[in-house]
């Protein structure tokens, strides 16, 4: 289950969909330098954009994946 307080990085390697959820939304989180020390509510508010609904899409696309 994908969190708010997971690493970026980490959250994608973990979870690679997340990476297609960012594009959609416009994110280059995966490729910021950032995203190394930084959570996803983190990276995702820092865009203005609501956290809880993205990563709910997120863990969507995880449990249809199983």
């Amino acid at each position: 289950m994908i969190t708010k307080d997971m690493n970026i990085l980490e959250a994608v390697q973990q979870y690679p969909v997340l990476a297609d959820v960012f594009r959609k939304h416009g994110l280059g989180c995966v490729g910021c330098m950032i995203a190394a020390g930084e959570t996803l509510g983190e990276g995702i508010t820092a865009h203005g954009l609501d956290a809880d609904a993205i990563i709910a899409e997120a863990n969507e696309l995880v449990a249809a994946q199983k």
